[in-house]
């Protein structure tokens, strides 16, 4: 059975044969964080109850063991708190805040709570206040950039408590209780390299060990890479490493400890596994797996699994646990690996890795989409083309890729748009993950990240002056408005994609937009304005010749007429959309078309019509081939006849519907040729 070692930045390392995941020293800190949790506040001692939970602050370095103190205090006291503990990271491991919203989602996650797919950050943070409201919880805010973050989500309750660690103060918060860490005292700081290096070695040197630790001055990222240099190398004694550290100490007396171990372990390191450790600075979110690292090193999928696991036995990376490889770079790290790749490789190298690792992300994305496509021609040639070290075995495969590799894939749109630009191969990755997300989670389900997907395209349309993409990306917006019931805020986004698509001169923009309009205020029961934004985006059509799309649009005009009861013009339309139809050889829509004429007419009390218009959309439906409209149509004259008077007729019909839709119909075993007949009977004897 493995250990895990301990996390440089606080939580825990992935497997290594010889590491102890026993959390070490820090008993005095522990102690004095235990009791600020029952200490009076200063509402308290004036005599008022205090407003806001509690706010314990764990603070010190990356690396100094912060997170994994932390963890350990939440383990201690979580059985104070019966409704249970939350957890939020607020910085990516490069230092990039997390935006609050996204943080107040997750936390709105763990309680099991919808969050309103597109809503700002002050109503995702007061939806999570109001849930916090009358529970005892503990909410655990790990690596905060600064005092707004950690305030925003701050519950208004004082029987929860909320433990922040930082790397500075939260200045700005009131009665926060401050723990600054420094380094593990000796005896744990031996116990830690104990875990890497085995007891003999500690043992028979411990002048050398104690000397090896306090040139890492009990920084404990510097100790893991410390024990994990010695792992590697089992013949070394501890005096070797601990007098290269004093010679480093000496050469740069500015540096910090673990950037001098961290250099030590760096300039072990082969070539290849060098240059592949500093370009994963470039890796988003910190987060890596054998693909990421194959496309930034340019090297194999296999070569860089194997460079990643031979990084993780050093302490240079972190296993993330999971069913894919994945790997993470500790934060802590992350500022000394871009240094050097800034330093070491030309800035057109580290462009053309990013550019391939966002190629890669892009072809995976288009394989991860691909193959929910099984029944598509051009998708299976697709795949066909791709290597098979990028194509997924399954649906299933894809989609457990899709989910576990989320964090990463948003972080890589925001990184393809970073320096303000929307180039091509930002567009193809924008466009390949919202059509993922959309296969595989559903645009209901995705809502938030694609919310989040558009935004980023919005924000450089504005700050760039690129009105045509602007108007894309507030269509985009608008739509998932609209599917998400935030009809009014959708209303808004397309008036603004119409004034966009104007101002770039893009007649798709603008029609798009002008129907958008009218479906807003068709959504919100205006059904005159509905109809007038419907007639402007035909007028658009009918001046480009695109009678197809204008065939459609009457038909929505149609439905406007009808829902405001004026069924003349409703029938009017609708007519016009079926004689568009039928020129354009379109059956399926001509035979819709004819159902919803027969709903107007009996609308308009005219239901001996609409029987005979029923019956025509009946033989049009069939002439389409298309057996769940043939359904629907026998549904309409079902109830028509139903409401002639006519049940035996409408059974018929009814049960004709059932057995295309390959239910067993409840009653009469019925056949379609008979339930033509009854209508044929029914239309006689009403002629006659």
């Amino acid at each position: 059975m493995t250990d895990q070692a301990v996390d440089p930045d606080g939580a825990e390392l992935s497997a290594h044969p010889a590491t102890t995941d026993r959390f070490l020293g820090r008993g005095r800190e522990l102690k004095e964080l235990r009791a600020d949790i029952a200490r009076a506040g200063l509402d308290t001692l004036s005599g008022r109850k205090a407003p806001r939970a509690r706010v314990l602050l764990i603070a010190g370095r990356p690396g100094s063991g912060r997170t994994r103190l932390a963890e350990e205090l939440v383990r201690l006291v979580a059985d104070r708190y019966p409704d249970g503990v939350l957890r939020a990271r607020l910085s990516e491991p490069g230092g990039t805040p997390v935006p609050v919203e996204q943080a107040a989602r997750d936390l709105l996650a763990g309680l099991g709570l919808p969050a309103p797919a597109g809503a700002a950050e002050e109503e995702l943070a007061a939806a999570l206040r109001a849930a916090l409201t009358g529970r005892r919880m503990l909410l655990l805010l790990d690596d905060a950039a600064g005092a707004d973050q950690v305030d925003a989500l701050l519950p208004d309750a004082p029987d929860c408590l909320v433990v922040a660690v930082s790397q500075g103060p939260l200045t700005g918060i009131a009665d926060v209780r401050p723990c600054t860490l420094g380094g593990l005292d000796t005896k744990s700081a031996l116990e830690l390299l104990t875990g890497y290096t085995g007891s003999v070695r500690i043992t028979v040197d411990p002048r050398s060990a104690e000397s090896l630790v306090e040139g890492c001055q009990g920084h404990p990222a510097a100790l893991v890479l410390a024990g994990g240099w010695l792992a590697a190398r089992p013949q070394a004694a501890v005096s070797d490493l601990a007098k290269r550290l004093h010679t480093e100490t000496e050469a740069g007396a500015d540096a910090t400890p673990l950037s001098r171990v961290f250099r030590l372990v760096y300039e072990q390191l082969p070539s290849p596994a060098a240059r592949t450790l500093r370009l994963l600075c470039l890796a988003p979110a910190g987060l890596v797996d054998p693909h990421t690292a194959s496309a930034l090193a340019g090297c194999s999928v296999d070569a860089a699994r194997t460079t990643l696991d031979d990084l993780v036995a050093l302490g240079l990376l972190r296993a993330v646990a999971s069913p894919l490889p994945q790997y993470e770079v500790p934060g802590c790290l992350h500022p000394l690996l871009r240094a050097l790749a800034e330093s070491q490789e030309r800035p057109a190298e580290l462009q053309l890795a990013r550019a391939r690792m966002l190629e890669r992300t892009v072809r995976l994305l288009q394989s991860c989409r691909a193959i929910t496509e099984t029944d598509s021609p051009q998708a299976r040639e697709k795949l066909s083309g791709l290597p098979p070290a990028l194509r997924f075995p399954t649906p299933r495969a894809a989609a457990d890729w899709l989910r576990i590799r989320r964090p990463a894939l948003l972080a890589s749109a925001r990184l393809a748009v970073a320096d303000g630009e929307l180039d091509t191969l930002a567009r193809r990755l924008m466009s390949q993950l919202v059509r993922a997300l959309a296969a595989h989670v559903g645009t209901q389900a995705a809502a938030p990240d694609l919310y989040g997907v558009h935004g980023l395209v919005l924000d450089v349309a504005e700050r760039r002056g690129l009105p045509r993409e602007k108007a894309a990306a507030l269509l985009n917006l608008g739509d998932l408005d609209a599917q998400t019931g935030r009809t009014r805020e959708a209303l808004a986004r397309y008036r603004a994609a119409l004034d966009a698509g104007r101002e770039a001169n893009d007649p798709y923009a603008t029609g798009r937009a002008m129907e958008s309009v009218g479906g807003a205020y068709q959504e919100l029961g205006d059904h005159d304005r509905a109809a007038d934004w419907f007639g402007r985006a035909l007028a658009d059509r009918l001046a480009r010749g695109e009678h197809p799309e204008a065939a459609r649009l009457y038909g929505r005009i149609g439905t406007a007429h009808t829902y405001a009861g004026r069924y003349g013009e409703a029938l009017r339309n609708w007519r016009a959309a079926l004689a568009g139809y039928r020129r354009s050889g379109d059956v399926a829509a001509s035979a819709r078309a004819l159902s919803e004429i027969a709903r107007v007419q009996e609308y308009a009390g005219r239901p001996e019509e609409s029987l005979r218009t029923c019956l025509e959309a009946v033989e049009w439906a069939r002439r389409a081939e298309d057996v769940r409209l043939q359904a629907a149509v026998q549904l309409r004259l079902a109830d028509t006849l139903d409401r002639l008077g006519d049940p035996a007729a409408a059974r018929l019909h009814r049960a004709a519907a059932e057995r295309m839709l390959g239910e067993k119909p409840p009653e009469d075993d019925a056949r379609p040729e008979q339930a033509a007949n009854a209508c044929e009977i029914r239309t006689a004897s009403s002629e006659d």
